[in-house]
């Protein structure tokens, strides 16, 4: 019996190719095409234009030297470095629009982010204290995490008072990092009952690495000034921090061996350590 002849293949298209992880060069062509316009008649090229403000002017000249470089890239037959170079065409002139945009844009900008991150703050706070409430605890951490949480609120509002949103931010983001990990403390530390009830030890391991990560972000936020400004300080904390890169890093190995259980394990350790770091500069935080 004749069998049926297999249909044609379907015309690839160019979504699919670079879902795929191809780069589609007639796609790229209409790319390189329309970054030269943004470069050059752009409404946010006339606002370059307009502002005279030099750093902006040398982004935006930066961003068409790359821009040229992407087009004899794709000229050459190298899509993959000319598709990279219009990425970095694309950031440095949005970093040219950024420079050049006007004062009171940029300020009303840095006001709404700090509203913003305030209201986050807010809320988290709020969590933080009705999860305290749910677990019965009342004890002096909760004080000192509360205290020191409305401590950079106020800091932040003075500074937002003075329109130094850019500082009041900063203030804030310090803010919400102690009230994040403060929530994950009661909810993970060892002295509490855990309140979160997990499908399996892979998914407790992914709450692990986010609790991880952000007590690595407040190392950044809380203590590289003061190690920038004593180096027996900053060699204290290199050593806490490197027992606590070596216990993340034996957690992941864990993880890929799909021994959960065990990188959870690791990973609480890895956290401690950076409390310590942070507790010996000085600066309290729960955990």
């Amino acid at each position: 019996m004749a069998q049926n002849a297999p249909a044609p293949a379907a015309k690839e298209s160019a979504a699919t190719r670079l879902s795929a992880g191809k780069i589609d060069k007639d796609q790229l062509i209409f790319n390189i095409e329309s970054v030269a316009k943004l470069l050059e008649s752009s409404s946010a090229a006339r606002q370059i234009d307009g502002s005279k403000v030099p750093e902006a002017m040398a982004r935006r000249e930066k961003a068409r030297e790359i821009h040229r470089a992407a087009k004899a890239s794709l000229d050459a037959g190298n899509l993959e470095r000319a598709n990279s170079q219009l990425t970095e065409a694309r950031a440095e002139f949005f970093e040219a629009v950024r420079l050049a945009a006007p004062e009171e844009i940029t300020g009303k900008k840095l006001e709404t982010d700090y509203k913003a991150r305030l209201d986050s703050v807010n809320a988290l706070l709020a969590a933080y204290r009705r999860v305290a409430n749910e677990k019965g605890s009342a004890s002096k951490t909760i004080g000192d995490t509360v205290s020191a949480i409305d401590r950079s609120v106020a800091e932040g509002a003075r500074l937002a008072a003075a329109n130094k949103y850019k500082e009041a931010r900063a203030e804030l983001d310090r803010a919400y990092l102690v009230a994040k990990a403060g929530i994950s403390t009661l909810r993970s530390g060892d002295t509490l009952v855990r309140t979160l009830n997990f499908a399996n030890k892979e998914e407790e391991y992914h709450y692990e690495i986010d609790r991880n990560d952000t007590h690595q972000m407040l190392i950044k936020v809380l203590v590289e000034e003061k190690r920038a400004a004593n180096p027996a300080l900053d060699q204290q904390v290199q050593g806490f921090l490197g027992k606590a890169r070596e216990l993340r890093q034996a957690a992941e190995a864990a993880a890929a061996r799909r021994d959960h259980a065990q990188a959870v394990k690791l990973l609480e350790e890895s956290t401690v350590e950076l409390v310590r770091a942070i507790r010996n500069a000085g600066i309290y935080i729960p955990g």
